[in-house]
Parts: C-alpha cells; sequence; structure tokens
C-alpha cells in the first residue's frame, strides 16, 4: 500500500487552493484561505445585527420604543429568541443556497457569529425544527439541523434533533401572512418528554409561528425553559413596508416629516 510522506496531503491542498481558489458566495472573488471558507472576510463585515433597541422577548427591533406586536401572546416558558443578522438580498442569496442548493457547508459560516447569542444558555441542549419529510426528502438534509450540528461543535453544547419532531404536515409557509402561519402550524410538532432546558436553532425568524409551534409542544412535555437562535432575521411586514415607501419617498418630502 502506497503511503504518501507525513503532512504531504496538507501541502497538497495548500497547492490546489493556490492553483485553484475558492470563490466567494457573495461577491465571487476568489478565497485562498487555509480554511476555504464559502463566504469571504469582506462580505461577512457586511453583515449587520438587527438594531438595538429589541424586544426583550422576541428580538424584534423597535426603535420608536412601541409594544411589542409579535410576541404578546407566546407561552410563558418561550423566554426569548434572538438572531445573528439581518435578512438582507446578500445574507437571503446565501440561506437560499443553504436551504435549497445543497450548499450544507454554509451551516459551519452561518453558526459563528450565532455562538454570542448561547451566552446566557449554556445548560440547555440545542434542538433544531424538524422539517416535513417530503421537503427532507426533496432537499437531502434539514438545513436547520445542520446549522445546529454546526452549531453544536463551535460552541460545545449537546445537540438533540430526535427531542422534536412532525407529527403532521404541512402546506408551505412562504407565501403565508402571520395569522396564517400561525394557523398553519398549530399542534404541528410533537415532543419527548424531558425537562431540560431548550435551544431551538432554526436559519431564518419570520413571524416566529413556527419556534412559537415548537416551543409549545417543547414545554407541553415538561421542559424547564425554552429559547431560540436563528441565523438570520427577517424585517417584520409593516418595517419592509415603511423601508419600501420610505426609498421613494423624495428627500425633500422626507425631510418635512
Amino acid at each position: 500500500m502506497l503511503r504518501w510522506p507525513a503532512g504531504w496531503a496538507e501541502r497538497a491542498q495548500r497547492v490546489e487552493r493556490w492553483l485553484l481558489p475558492g470563490a466567494c458566495l457573495t461577491c465571487g472573488d476568489p478565497v485562498a484561505e487555509q480554511q476555504d471558507p464559502l463566504v469571504c472576510d469582506l462580505c461577512r463585515l457586511r453583515w449587520r445585527a438587527p438594531t438595538a433597541p429589541i424586544c426583550h422577548t422576541c428580538g424584534e427591533p423597535s426603535p420608536m420604543g412601541l409594544t411589542c406586536r409579535i410576541c404578546p401572546e407566546w407561552p410563558a416558558g418561550f423566554e426569548w429568541a434572538r438572531s445573528a443578522v439581518v435578512l438582507d438580498p446578500a445574507v437571503r442569496g446565501l440561506v437560499h443556497r443553504f436551504k435549497y442548493d445543497g450548499w450544507r457547508r454554509l451551516a459551519e459560516v452561518f453558526a459563528l457569529p450565532m455562538v454570542p447569542l448561547l451566552r446566557e444558555a449554556a445548560d440547555a441542549t440545542l434542538v433544531p425544527i424538524p422539517v416535513a419529510r417530503r421537503r427532507r426528502r426533496e432537499r437531502g438534509y434539514n438545513q436547520a439541523e445542520e446549522l445546529a450540528q454546526a452549531l453544536g461543535r463551535v460552541s460545545g453544547i449537546a445537540v438533540a434533533p430526535g427531542r422534536l419532531w412532525r407529527s403532521t404536515e404541512t402546506t408551505s409557509q412562504t407565501r403565508l401572512g402571520p395569522e396564517a402561519r400561525r394557523a398553519n402550524l398549530a399542534g404541528v410538532f410533537s415532543a419527548a418528554v424531558d425537562d431540560r432546558p431548550v435551544i431551538l436553532v432554526d436559519d431564518v425568524f419570520t413571524t416566529g409561528a413556527t419556534l412559537v409551534s415548537a416551543a409549545s409542544a417543547l414545554l407541553d412535555a415538561g421542559a424547564a425553559r425554552v429559547l431560540a437562535v436563528t441565523f438570520a432575521r427577517a424585517a417584520a411586514p409593516l418595517a419592509g413596508a415603511t423601508a419600501a415607501l420610505d426609498s421613494v419617498i423624495h428627500p425633500t418630502l422626507r425631510e418635512a416629516f
């Protein structure tokens, strides 16, 4: 059996990266770093965290200090949800590749900015949001589980994907509003009886309906408390409409308000 000299494989990988450097999935520029990241340092520096102040419970930015419209009816044991970055167009493109195009290694990239969100949750277990069986067959994996496993590796927190599962199938959430999402997800999850605290993991926070349904199942099964972390956070419908309107208002008119 042929044996290569010690360290030869690592040197060969360095030469390969030098001759055929990877390309950043966002900007397309070559990436020749030793760890071969899928997103270059500059593009990662452009990711923005949700703007403070945020709601203490759901993490939604509330710049005017108004009462939050997302989480007043959350179950008492669902203590908080936090997101690492804002779902801007560049991040949205990466999430789409991760979720639908088979770029599972993006989980390693997404997990790093999520680690600081776990500072208050060292005693909990990471539990990914399950996807429907049909979608898992189509994609070949559950993106939330890939993300949870990556987050577990970098944080040292245990991952328990079998603690939560879908007991019924649902229609796609993509085009549903907040009320329809809640109705679509009512009673969809079941959980194993366990009193350990839980950190739910998902790729994107949109309305929080999926997380609330999952948290309710876990709390009913005895979980002491439930937290949630996601990589990205979509703009709330009202905030998105305001931003779109602001972009078309003439600057002189904007100054008048």
